[in-house]
């Protein structure tokens, strides 16, 4: 797996966390993506032990996401953050909160997640 997919899963799983809670739902989407990224069973297995702690901010791996990659994390995280059926009011502000430690400007950051955000109310039935 290329290491800035491997920085995606990690701060993907702070996401999971947003809310205190590493859902059946966001741990089926942190497996999915093992598979896209087609981690090796060492890079599963290492991924699978660091989702088993609570993640923060504070463990997104900021210096392993280039510009596009932060962005992308973005959509992703709107998405993951919807996965098990709604969006908790924690999970929304982590995301305000990610997009600030990303350091993506304000009205781009809510541009990439009201869009996002569009994308997952349509798609929730398959989510």
């Amino acid at each position: 797996m290329h290491e800035e997919n491997m920085a995606m899963l990690k701060s993907l799983v702070s996401v999971a966390w947003a809310d205190g809670v590493y859902a059946d739902e966001e741990r089926e989407m942190v497996e999915a993506l093992l598979s896209a990224f087609e981690a090796t069973p060492d890079e599963a297995t290492f991924v699978r032990e660091y989702a088993s702690t609570q993640r923060s901010l504070e463990d997104i791996p900021l210096t392993e996401l280039s510009t596009d990659d932060r962005r992308v994390l973005v959509q992703h995280a709107v998405l993951l953050s919807y996965v098990d059926g709604e969006q908790a009011a924690e999970e929304k502000v982590f995301l305000g909160q990610l997009c600030e430690r990303l350091r993506i400007p304000d009205a781009e950051a809510q541009a990439l997640i009201g869009a996002a955000e569009i994308r997952a109310k349509k798609f929730l039935d398959l989510l």
